[in-house]
């Protein structure tokens, strides 16, 4: 992880976007964190973890939810695909 700047990010673009292909680059404001300069390849494995993620949270809820379970078959038959 690097932090750098937000002025001096702006000065050296290329060098932060560098970094970033490697490690995420926190980019500051007045001594806070502002952003986040992450690679594009970086950005695609973070959003595919979280959308794994949510994917298990919504079958972790369905699968608590009480009620008679329907058989795959008789689930396919009310929608039609059979």
């Amino acid at each position: 992880m690097a932090t750098m700047n937000v002025s001096a990010a702006r000065e050296n673009l290329p060098a932060a976007m560098e970094t970033a292909r490697t490690e995420a680059v926190f980019l500051e404001r007045y001594g806070r964190s502002a952003a986040v300069l992450v690679s594009p390849e970086q950005y695609e494995k973070m959003m595919h973890a979280l959308e794994e993620t949510e994917d298990i949270a919504a079958f972790d809820a369905a699968m608590a939810e009480e009620g008679e379970n329907i058989p795959w078959d008789q689930a396919k038959a009310d929608l039609g695909w059979v």
